[in-house]
């Protein structure tokens, strides 16, 4: 008897754009895309970052090639995107995860400046890629744009509102263009990390990061960058076509838990 399954479960031969690859999740979600048959354009704020990126896919077998990206400059973004799509033929996958994290009060002189450091970083970085690359996923017919939010989209924790208010952003943006976009099917999801061992935390003492752990989230644990990699993968497979707008958490239970 034949397989009644027909969509693929497989990204193989697919170009994949992964911003803020040389660490954390988006390194994580560089190499599994690799691993997956993906060829993936790493990009991040310096050569040695992706050149070490680049050579790990490469020497497990892998389809890599790096480009330098501040996702703050536009000229930056539309000329990046260029030589990507020129290199590859193409693109069929957009992931947004370029980020960083601050502390600081309202209340404090720098506020507005941080403010709009954290919305041009988080928010509008965001946007200017999707512009960017749109004409490449249009031409693939099936592209697949995934923005990592946080968490902080889904609540709010004390003194880092631009932060938090970007990620609230990232998510209203997801949803927006996920009604807009389909009609070149192309669909638009959202992951939303929880606790994370990533740089960003890597400043949180380790018996704090207990306490946390066994407070507020169910597994007790914080996760790992692959744990949100593969999240990540499992929206932009040919599979997940009917998947379009979602904001998944991927945070163990965090945001359900209420004590």
């Amino acid at each position: 008897m034949a397989k009644l399954s027909k969509l693929s479960r497989s990204i193989a031969g697919k170009t994949a754009l992964i911003t803020g690859a040389a660490s954390g999740m988006g390194r994580a979600t560089a190499h599994l895309f690799a691993d997956e048959g993906a060829n993936v354009a790493v990009t991040d704020l310096t050569q040695k970052g992706v050149d070490k990126v680049v050579a790990e896919i490469r020497s497990a077998g892998g389809s890599a090639e790096g480009w330098v990206l501040d996702v703050t400059e536009k000229s930056q973004i539309q000329s990046v995107v260029k030589e990507i799509g020129d290199h590859f033929g193409g693109l069929d996958i957009l992931i947004n995860n370029a980020g960083f994290s601050g502390h600081m009060s309202v209340e404090d002189d720098a506020f507005e400046e941080n403010w709009q450091r954290h919305l041009d970083g988080l928010l509008t970085a965001h946007v200017r890629l999707i512009r960017a690359v749109l004409p490449l996923l249009k031409v693939s017919g099936e592209g697949r744009i995934v923005n990592i939010s946080s968490t902080e989209g889904l609540g709010a924790t004390p003194e880092i509102a631009p932060y938090t208010s970007a990620k609230h952003g990232v998510i209203g943006l997801t949803r927006s263009l996920a009604v807009e976009l389909p009609k070149y099917g192309i669909t638009v999801n959202c992951i939303c990390p929880g606790a994370i061992h990533t740089g960003i935390t890597a400043r949180i003492k380790d018996e704090h990061k207990e306490i946390f752990a066994k407070r507020r989230i169910p597994l007790k644990r914080y996760g790992v960058p692959e744990e949100v990699a593969h999240a990540t993968l499992s929206l932009v497979l040919p599979a997940s076509s009917y998947i379009n707008g979602v904001a998944l958490p991927v945070d163990a239970g965090l945001t359900i838990k209420n004590a």
